[in-house]
């Protein structure tokens, strides 16, 4: 018999990037801009993207990790307010067993010199799932990469 349990947290992540509202919100919002950046694991395998992003569209993401785990994130986008917000909820598994389940809230405002966004996690561990902050750590790096991507140079392909 498996041991059934959840564990609840909150991850906010506050970052100013200097690029204006619109990229930094489109760098979310269209698929071939946000393939460039949302990963945390270069060495890792893309296996499958797709990004519908509207109020009711979805997205998918699989990775391999280099030793051959399957990492999945299902979203489904609940609400979008083009250069203010969005909202969605999503699942993670790592093979075929869900590790956690979210919901997001990405927030955006003009700020001096660019754009402050606002990201809150509200998480949900499954079944004895020990994250020990990796979520957290996965996430700034990705949204390192985004700062790397919104603030790269105009005249060069990201």
């Amino acid at each position: 018999m498996s041991i059934r349990s959840t564990d609840h947290t909150t991850i906010t992540i506050e970052r100013h990037f200097k690029a204006p509202l619109p990229k930094v919100f489109d760098a979310w919002a269209i698929p071939e801009q946000k393939r460039q950046w949302f990963g945390c694991h270069d060495n890792w395998k893309q296996l499958e993207f797709q990004l519908d992003f509207r109020t009711g569209g979805s997205e998918s993401n699989r990775t391999a990790s280099t030793d051959g785990v399957v990492h999945a994130y299902q979203a489904r986008y609940i609400d979008v307010v083009q250069n203010e917000r969005f909202i969605y909820a999503f699942d993670m598994t790592l093979d075929d067993v869900r590790i956690s389940v979210s919901l997001a809230t990405v927030s955006f405002a003009p700020g001096p010199g660019g754009t402050k966004m606002t990201f809150v996690e509200q998480v949900v561990f499954l079944d004895g799932y020990s994250d020990n902050g990796s979520r957290l750590m996965g996430t700034e790096i990705g949204f390192d990469n985004l700062k790397l991507y919104v603030e790269g140079d105009d005249s060069r392909p990201n």
